[in-house]
């Protein structure tokens, strides 16, 4: 019985004579033999006669408890299907929900009263972990403060990471820091199931995520670590506290950089620009905008630019306008972009009329931002406009994909946050296709634990944003698809992998020194979920 309920091991009514025979399980199972295949079959057969997705979600959730193998069979073989109520944007409703919905624990939840026991704490997760997702739950997705039902987010992540990248789920820990919630409506929700009392903040703080840090690191020696979903505030201090003496990343601030900054090579292989020449105009000042600019102008400087001169293309928008020198109460990660020379503009469409980008980001998670005025100003501005919608769940996007083509005339180039349907306009098909991380954290995170890097760079990001583009083909930029195709990830996560482990070995931060075939070396740590 115990076999049948770990789920990394259970192979359920697959379970051979032979298997049932020799590990006591005769009786405790139907007796016919189902092949994976068609237990595939079963799961999908029973997943699409739901009604909704996240009722889909906790059926595929279950699943994860019951049999992990079989999970991501149906996760990897399905994955345009699957990805979207595993990840975003079902997700985002999954963690609003999640005390209502939550059936079985999974991962580790450490709360602020574990001060002091940090240590004794993780030491009570049974697997060898390489690879730590953690949130705080302050900010998930564009939801604002979910407190401990950001768990959800971790957990999406992890399997993503196994499915899109081939990392072991043994190796993968999803993590909760409890400090609390200032979420009202959670506070008083009879089945909320975190710490119900406000944030922990300032000293106290800084002090239990340092030890968390701290034990995590003793106790999973070579630990990949990625901050996620944490708030500004705290997102951009633990980047910067951690990046030079720890294996960490922030998948919002550099994952979203990398991706955002692919799609913008894949644009410019359409409208034949050299990104040096861009004008980029960011909805957004926080994390992902500041994040992707600063890699934007790392790009530009690879190409040509000087610093002062890629700093220049780049201008922010946030809830009080845009950025611009002098502006009262702007924090530390906005200052770069303050630009001198500029008066004050209070609204984005001004700002378009004034500054004249060429591509606009949003990152904001405000719905509906990019206005049909927005996008046809673009379209006056611009031959191709590059307009980036990123922001998720669906219901804070900026645009649809169907309003970015349609008030562009199909002159667009397009990338989305959270998957849409194909567009048809004026006798043509436009797949637009999501600038989601999952194109670049599973290959980042599998090409560090492959190579035992000890450091995440910013190069191992640049490296990851080139081999993404690169796997774009002519036939994907035809129907204006900036990015391959899901079902393709596990190759993109190989390549992005390979291209990262490579910067770990020639920069000296690799366990030990390069292999012939560091792709072989990649692929050699995949997991493949089969019997």
């Amino acid at each position: 019985m115990t076999l049948l309920r770990d789920p990394l091991l259970n192979k359920g009514t697959a379970f051979t004579e032979a298997e049932r025979e020799t590990l006591g399980l005769r009786g405790l199972l139907p007796p016919c033999v189902l092949t994976m295949q068609t237990q595939v079959e079963r799961v999908l057969t029973n997943l699409r006669a739901l009604p909704t997705d996240l009722e889909k979600y906790v059926a595929l959730n279950a699943l994860h408890d019951r049999n992990e193998a079989l999970f991501f069979r149906v996760v990897v073989d399905n994955i345009d299907e699957i990805q979207p109520i595993i990840y975003t944007p079902t997700v985002g409703l999954a963690c609003q929900k999640y005390g209502l919905i939550f059936q079985r624990p999974r991962g580790m939840f450490i709360s602020s009263h574990d001060r002091g026991q940090i240590a004794e704490l993780l030491k009570n997760w049974p697997y060898p972990a390489k690879l730590i997702v953690v949130t705080d739950g302050e900010r998930i997705l564009g939801l604002g403060d979910l407190g401990a039902n950001g768990m959800g987010i971790p957990v999406g992540k992890l399997a993503l990471y196994s499915a899109c990248a081939g990392v072991h789920p043994e190796a993968c820990l999803p993590i909760v820091l409890d400090v609390g919630t200032n979420n009202e409506e959670l506070l008083n929700d009879p089945y909320y199931l975190g710490l119900r009392e406000r944030r922990l903040t300032g000293e106290a703080y800084d002090s239990f995520v340092d030890e968390f840090m701290q034990a995590a690191r003793k106790t999973f020696p070579g630990v990949l670590i990625q901050f996620e979903d944490f708030a500004n505030h705290s997102a951009f201090k633990l980047l910067h506290k951690y990046r030079d003496e720890a294996c960490v990343f922030n998948d919002d601030i550099q994952g979203t950089a990398a991706v955002a900054l692919a799609g913008l090579f894949s644009g410019l292989r359409i409208s034949g620009g050299k990104l040096r020449d861009q004008r980029i105009l960011f909805l957004g000042a926080g994390e992902a905008a500041t994040g992707i600019a600063d890699l934007v102008v790392s790009a530009m400087m690879a190409e040509g630019a000087s610093e002062a001169e890629a700093l220049r293309r780049n201008w922010l928008v946030d809830s009080r306008g845009l950025v611009v020198s002098g502006r009262e109460g702007l924090s530390g990660h906005k200052l770069r972009y303050a630009h001198t020379d500029q008066a004050p503009i209070a609204d984005f469409l001004t700002a378009i009329k004034t500054l004249k980008p060429t591509a606009i980001i949003g990152v904001a998670a405000v719905g509906g931002a990019f206005t049909p005025e927005v996008l046809k100003t673009m379209a006056e501005l611009n031959e191709q406009p590059i307009v980036f919608a990123l922001s998720n769940p669906t219901s804070k996007a900026e645009c649809s994909a169907e309003d970015a083509y349609r008030y562009t005339e199909g002159r667009a180039l397009f990338a989305c946050g959270s998957p849409y349907d194909p567009v048809k306009l004026n006798g043509r098909s436009f797949v637009p296709r999501q600038g989601n991380n999952s194109y670049i954290f599973p290959g980042v995170g599998l090409g560090v634990i492959a190579s035992g890097s000890r450091l995440v760079t910013d190069e191992m990001f640049m490296a990851a944003a080139h081999t993404l583009a690169d796997c774009v083909g002519k036939e994907d930029l035809a129907q204006g698809s900036l990015y391959p195709a899901l079902p393709r990830i596990r190759e993109v996560s190989i390549r992005i992998a390979a291209a990262v482990a490579d910067v770990a070995y020639q920069r000296g931060l690799a366990d030990g020194p390069a292999p012939n075939d560091v792709r072989a070396l990649v692929q050699s740590q995949m997991y493949e979920p089969h019997y």
